[in-house]
């Protein structure tokens, strides 16, 4: 195996590949990426076993010679990375080495044989949409900071992706808020459910771009493919049963509090400095038109804030955790924010205020 390519055209799909590439690997070969050469171009592939990417990109090179080799992913990425803007990076295999060569640099690296690579199966895909790479980020960026992390209750350590009549729903929980975001997809009319782990996501989301161009997603009982142009991602889905959100989302709040959404998460902001750094628990008190939010901590500090809002019930009070109210500010689009608010002891639900294709629910706290 011998060609040489431009810096900038392998920096960027290697990067990519080496995030699918396990850190704490049990498997030494686990910590390399395949790469072959074949039909004038090279195919890069990372993998640990949950998840897969492969990208695909020409080579200029008249002279390569096929073959294939697993080679340590951090090294060649930090290799690549180094070298000069512009350079161009000779990679030819001699024996058991993989020889890089830029300028008046060289470089020799230990390989593994790739037959000893792992990839994970193909399986027979039971639906497929198509939607735009900035769709599908969005509804992902929509709710994903709602994932759990390493949850004894695996099945929440990733996203729901529910299909019902021509919509996709994603949803993700940690047990003290979820996250639900909704896309169109004409073309699926079958209901499905799936969850797609967290690594997954984070390394699916990583992929798209902000554009129109298309993305092809398969799902099958086992796996999640999405082709994205140059790159093709594969996750294997987490085996477990997703709690059913619905019974979670509020029903009949009647106390609806509207307000410009930058206003908000500057006041939350500026009050969640004075909180509890361990509980994050702020007040909100209610009233004709006002939102008062206070907080306090250990130390006897206190802050308190005062905002004019559109409200028109009773008054009421209720406490949140502040970060968890301030990941929703961050993310939802829109201009105003609506609160639905039943009582003290019940969720809360936050959601753009002229859009309902996203949806926020947040346990409550006693203060």
């Amino acid at each position: 195996m011998k060609f040489t390519v431009n810096r900038e055209q392998i920096l960027k799909p290697l990067q990519a590949v080496s995030g699918a590439v396990e850190r704490k690997h049990t498997l030494p070969i686990l910590a390399n990426i395949l790469m072959r050469v074949s039909d004038g171009s090279l195919t890069m592939i990372g993998t640990d076993l949950e998840v897969e990417l492969c990208a695909t990109l020409q080579l200029a090179d008249p002279e390569l010679t096929p073959g294939s080799i697993t080679v340590p992913a951090k090294k060649l990425v930090d290799i690549c990375r180094t070298l000069p803007d512009g350079a161009a990076i000779e990679l030819n295999l001699s024996g058991e080495r993989l020889v890089i060569k830029s300028g008046r640099s060289r470089f020799s690296l230990a390989t593994l044989p790739d037959t000893e690579f792992p990839q994970i199966e193909e399986s027979t895909s039971s639906m497929q949409f198509t939607a735009t790479q900035q769709e599908l980020r969005r509804l992902i960026e929509l709710s994903q900071f709602s994932m759990a992390n390493q949850d004894v209750r695996y099945y929440l350590n990733g996203m729901l992706f529910e299909i019902t009549e021509g919509t996709l729903t994603a949803v993700a929980t940690d047990g003290h808020r979820l996250a639900l975001s909704r896309i169109a997809v004409p073309e699926l009319q079958e209901p499905f459910q799936c969850i797609v782990p967290r690594k997954g996501i984070l390394e699916l989301m990583r992929l798209l771009d902000q554009d129109d161009k298309p993305v092809t997603v398969q799902l099958s009982e086992n796996h999640i493919r999405a082709d994205i142009g140059d790159y093709l991602f594969t996750s294997k889905l987490v085996d477990g049963r997703f709690p059913d959100y619905r019974r979670v989302l509020p029903r009949g709040g009647n106390k609806l509090v509207e307000g410009d959404k930058e206003t908000l998460k500057q006041a939350f902001a500026r009050v969640a400095i004075l909180s509890n750094e361990k509980f994050r628990g702020v007040r909100l008190q209610i009233d004709t038109d006002e939102l008062k939010i206070s907080a306090n901590n250990p130390e006897q500090e206190e802050a308190e804030e005062a905002i004019a809002v559109s409200y028109q019930g009773e008054a009421m009070e209720v406490g949140f955790n502040v970060s968890y109210i301030l990941d929703v500010l961050n993310t939802v689009d829109g201009q105003n924010v609506r609160f639905t608010l039943n009582d003290p002891n019940s969720s809360g639900l936050i959601e753009n205020a002229d859009d309902d294709s996203a949806l926020y629910v947040v346990m409550p706290m006693r203060l």
